[in-house]
């Protein structure tokens, strides 16, 4: 039998869950027509917010292995959504930057995202939101202090 407690927390997941994939869907959406995924604009999020990160950099960010970047990284590069610079101090370096059709694939991306983090926002009220930010922040804390352990 599962206690109230567990069955509180699946809850969660579920909303969880439910709540990403509400997230994610016109995004997901807009990337499928150019043959890119999730991880393309998770790619674009961070090299447009960060301009100029070098590939090491945006590893660390996304935490993956340089072969899971490279394949999504190649792709955003052939489509012209980003460059590669040569960094002027280590040649061996790169320093990531969109291009205009980055930018404004990312915004688009981005922006109804932030439409629907908005309206939600609204609707829920100031307190509901701040409780929100205070359940996000300990979340990524969470992953924050799992990185600091196991790298």
């Amino acid at each position: 039998m599962i206690d109230q407690k567990t069955a509180s927390l699946d809850r969660a997941l579920e909303l969880l869950f439910y709540g990403y994939r509400a997230f994610t869907a016109k995004a997901d959406a807009l990337l499928a027509e150019r043959g890119l995924g999730r991880v393309h604009h998770r790619i674009l999020y961070f090299v447009g917010h960060q301009p100029d990160s070098t590939v090491g950099e945006l590893l660390q960010r996304l935490r993956v292995s340089k072969q899971a970047l490279n394949a999504p990284l190649r792709d955003l590069q052939q489509a012209g959504l980003i460059d590669a610079l040569v960094c002027e101090n280590d040649k061996r370096a790169r320093r990531l930057r969109l291009t205009d059709a980055g930018m404004a694939l990312e915004r688009a991306l981005s922006d109804g995202q932030r439409d629907l983090l908005r309206g939600i926002f609204d609707a829920a009220g100031p307190a509901a939101a701040d409780g929100w930010w205070q359940v996000m922040e300990r979340l990524a804390a969470a992953d924050l202090a799992d990185r600091l352990t196991t790298d």
